[in-house]
């Protein structure tokens, strides 16, 4: 299984309450419907720091949804609320 962080800021106009509409809509209109998707939770910090993890079958699974990501119109409007220069992706592989 494969673990894929994504951390990142809002936008400094992106209200959290907006934000957390964009990812419900996000979560059932794209992630779930991505093959191989096992799990994805989205959190945050008081410094204003969020944290998507998503829980992959394989590495191709991830690799599948990172590609339908960039043409996705749910995917970019999540992505408009976000402070691109902020965005950290990592992944690691369960042992």
């Amino acid at each position: 299984m494969v673990i894929e962080l994504m951390q990142f800021r809002l936008r400094p106009e992106t209200r959290a309450q907006d934000f957390l509409q964009a990812d419900h809509r996000l979560q059932t209109e794209f992630a779930y419907l991505q093959p191989g998707l096992l799990r994805r939770t989205t959190a945050s910090n008081e410094g204003g720091e969020w944290l998507v993890v998503d829980l992959w079958r394989t590495a191709g699974d991830a690799d599948a949804c990172a590609e339908r990501w960039e043409q996705d119109q749910v995917a970019l409007a999540f992505m408009a609320l976000i402070d691109a220069s902020s965005v950290r992706v990592q992944r690691f592989s369960t042992v």
